[in-house]
């Protein structure tokens, strides 16, 4: 059974998608075969990685039911990487499923169709807490948290903490916090500095060891539809992804 992994912040513009394609891409480049669900409607983990976002069938269409979710899977450049793209119509479907009182569990009924067929699942959610949120919370085993290293970042984890302990305790009595990743690290930068001693004095082993640097190549990737580990494997930012799944993988043998 391939090991659930929801990447959520309601903080938009923290690293979550670039999280979402890099990780997922490191980790497939080490042959583990690995599943990404674009759960935002805004479908930039789809373009981040060549996948045309319009006018194709995606998430949007098995979660109201019209379609398998191994039938949506797409292939990508990496052999052991498959993507299951968004739409913008994924906009309307939680205006859907408001009536619905599986609502919360619907993305969780879908995954469980395909999940025996992989060995990690990484859902990139919306930047808000919404219902799409809600249901990759409840159909996670584990949420990764990618935090910008500013101030109001700080400011916000605590609302995203109050709603993984809402859905652990109501929806998802399983869910955990896989961990926190601290993002857009500046060395030259003191506050960056303070937020990294901040998270690592209040979270301790739950913050990742690896932090994830500014980097050019890393913010260029996605304009050509490619992983940075695609576009230049010797980047900080692609040696940065690299150590981030190795982390992941030694935490899975402990």
């Amino acid at each position: 059974m391939g090991r659930i992994v929801a990447i959520a912040n309601q903080k938009g513009g923290v690293g979550k998608t670039t999280t979402a394609v890099n990780l997922a891409a490191s980790l497939a480049v080490a042959e583990k075969k690995v599943l990404l669900i674009d759960f935002d409607p805004q479908g930039n983990a789809s373009s981040g990685l060549g996948i045309e976002k319009n006018g194709t069938s995606g998430v949007y269409n098995a979660i109201i039911g019209q379609e398998e979710m191994r039938d949506l899977l797409k292939n990508t450049e990496l052999r052991f990487l498959k993507i299951i793209p968004s739409s913008i119509d994924l906009i309307g479907a939680e205006v859907e499923l408001v009536d619905d009182p599986k609502r919360e569990y619907r993305l969780k009924e879908c995954v469980s169709t395909v999940e025996g067929h992989f060995d990690y699942i990484f859902i990139d959610c919306p930047p808000s807490l919404s219902l799409l949120t809600v249901n990759a919370l409840v159909a996670a085993d584990s949420v990764l948290i990618p935090l910008q290293c500013e101030y109001y970042a700080l400011e916000g984890i605590s609302q995203i903490m109050r709603t993984i302990d809402l859905i652990k305790a109501k929806l998802n009595p399983r869910l955990e916090i896989e961990g926190i990743l601290l993002t857009m690290f500046d060395s030259r930068n003191n506050l960056a500095h303070q937020v990294e001693e901040d998270i690592r004095g209040h979270f301790k082993d739950k913050a990742f060891k690896t932090v994830i640097p500014r980097n050019v190549r890393l913010s260029e990737s996605p304009s050509f539809g490619k992983p940075v580990i695609l576009y230049d494997v010797h980047s900080r930012g692609a040696l940065s992804y690299m150590d981030l799944a190795k982390e992941i993988l030694l935490l899975e043998k402990q």
